[in-house]
């Protein structure tokens, strides 16, 4: 069974997991390796790893006394589905939308 929609979002709504997911795209890599890249603690870096593997969108192995970590890029096929349904909308023109609020009030504050 996969993992649900709520699951795979929930785990990549933070940060640290989406850039452990960036690091795993180039290659598999050790624990120990993934927890260099953090300026946290190897234990913190595990909880992260724990949750990427629970939602299914990675794999853990133990090689000897390494675990090596794999990124499952098919475990984003429910979730990009389901982002799909949204493209029937046009995508978002920030210049555009500055240039109408400008139109309408030149003395506005500028969009951050």
């Amino acid at each position: 069974m996969s993992p649900s929609l709520d699951t795979v979002f929930s785990a990549l709504s933070d940060p640290t997991r989406r850039a452990i997911l960036s690091m795993l795209l180039e290659d598999d890599m050790a624990v120990t390796d993934v927890a260099a890249g953090f300026d946290i603690s190897l234990a913190a870096v595990s909880k992260h790893l724990l949750t990427l593997a629970r939602a299914g969108l990675i794999t853990q192995e133990r090689r000897g006394r390494v675990v090596w970590c794999k990124l499952e890029p098919d475990a984003l096929r429910d979730a990009s589905v389901w982002m799909q349904g949204f493209g029937q909308f046009e995508g978002f023109d920030v210049d555009a939308l500055e240039g109408l609020l400008d139109d309408m009030d030149p003395k506005r504050a500028p969009l951050d």
